[in-house]
């Protein structure tokens, strides 16, 4: 699967996490959040996430999402915020190969899209079976270092 966005030059590392089982709603909203932050900036938000120090803002899927202190409507996704920090983790170690400053990295694109859906069925009381549907999302970050006079 192709990234949704080119970039060619030696200044960018990417990372590609595919069919992890997670939300997709509460993942949109968790890349927005961290696009265009710098690379240890967003593993610390993430960390805090975890933690449940910090909420992430809902822009989207808002129905009966509560409000936070100073955010408005955001929760705490614990789970999508795991498989995203192993991505960015796996996206700096990717540039430390290709020799890239890893002080100087912020994430330039980071989007979820929606992967595979596994279907299987659980048998029910009186000869009856029901759908389970299991989706699963892709991750795809695109890291790039900056000197400090383009910030």
């Amino acid at each position: 699967m192709p990234y949704s966005m080119k970039v060619e030059g030696d200044k960018y590392a990417k990372s590609f996490g595919r069919d992890l089982p997670i939300s997709l709603k509460d993942s949109v909203n968790l890349c927005r959040a961290l696009k265009g932050m710098r690379l240890e900036d967003a593993k610390d938000y993430l960390e805090d996430i975890i933690k449940k120090k910090r909420a992430v803002p809902y822009f989207r899927y808002l129905d009966s999402v509560s409000h936070r202190r100073g955010i408005g409507p955001g929760r705490y996704p614990v789970k999508e915020a795991k498989y995203i920090l192993k991505v960015l983790e796996n996206a700096e170690a990717n540039a430390e190969d290709k020799d890239l400053d890893t002080d100087n990295l912020y994430i330039m694109h980071i989007a979820a899209n929606k992967g595979e859906v596994y279907k299987r069925y659980v048998p029910r009381a009186m000869g009856r079976s029901v759908e389970l549907r299991r989706e699963r999302v892709h991750i795809e970050v695109i890291l790039e270092e900056r000197t400090p006079e383009e910030e």
